[in-house]
């Protein structure tokens, strides 16, 4: 979406009827890049881009509506609009007023893990311990979100893949969901798709990762990803779902 026009809102309608036909279970919503290097969009701006196709989205289609937003003015219009789900990838710490807009409001809350803005978060990150650095910054987001009244069960979390991170730190992450949905007892959610760490372990630009992207989400619901957030829905359709079947068969023992 760029300024919120009318032909703007029914393609973006138009594109999410197309998402749902391929199998998509929530359509998400956002008005703000957050790759790596974009800077800040102005409240106002991501306003009109995301409000109008929300409110489109939710009259024609009977399905979850997410916004992807760091903002809680944002987030407030937009549950006001129909989305029912706040996908947040600074985990409330961009917007101090965020964990309570969603607090009060009905709706869940994602809580993405990131250091720093898309603007400087790809600029030399490092870890010691990735999984541990990460689930304890994840746990200080979930404090925010308890601390402002947001009850667990309405929280999911994101490892925040291609958030600051490097390769190593993604695969390990990828590797280990499983670690996390022990050790917070949420539901787990990952968006590997078509990011720069598919691009620097097969040589491909973006437009060409869906199958890396595919082979990333049967991984990660193997190792116990709840849900993956992606552009291709049709293919990653059927990754999760062979993702899933192997996950259930080694749980099972291997036995049908």
């Amino acid at each position: 979406m760029r300024e919120g026009t009318t032909a703007d809102v029914e393609a973006a309608a138009l594109e999410a009827g197309a998402l749902v036909r391929s199998g998509a279970h929530v359509i998400d919503i956002g008005g703000e890049s957050t790759r790596p290097g974009a800077d800040a969009t102005p409240v106002e701006i991501e306003l009109a881009r995301t409000i109008r196709v929300i409110e489109a989205v939710a009259k024609r289609f009977d399905v979850p509506i997410s916004i992807d937003t760091r903002k809680a003015v944002v987030a407030e219009a937009a549950v006001a609009a129909g989305a029912c789900i706040v996908n947040d990838v600074s985990g409330l710490s961009f917007d101090p007023a965020m964990a309570k807009a969603i607090a009060c409001s009905d709706a869940i809350g994602i809580l993405g893990h990131t250091r720093g803005t898309p603007a400087e978060m790809q600029r030399d990150p490092h870890y010691h311990d990735t999984l541990r650095e990460v689930g304890d910054e994840l746990a200080a987001a979930i404090e925010r979100a308890r601390a402002a009244g947001l009850a667990a069960e309405r929280i999911a979390i994101d490892p925040g893949i291609g958030f600051g991170k490097r390769v190593e730190d993604n695969l390990a992450l990828l590797g280990r969901i499983d670690e996390l949905r022990e050790r917070f007892g949420r539901p787990v959610l990952v968006g590997p798709s078509r990011k720069g760490f598919l691009g620097t372990l097969t040589g491909e630009p973006v437009a060409q990762r869906d199958p890396a992207t595919w082979a990333a989400c049967a991984v990660a619901v193997f190792a116990g990803a709840d849900a993956v957030r992606v552009h291709d829905v049709s293919g990653a359709v059927r990754a999760v779902s062979i993702g899933r079947a192997i996950r259930d068969a080694a749980r099972a023992g291997g036995h049908a």
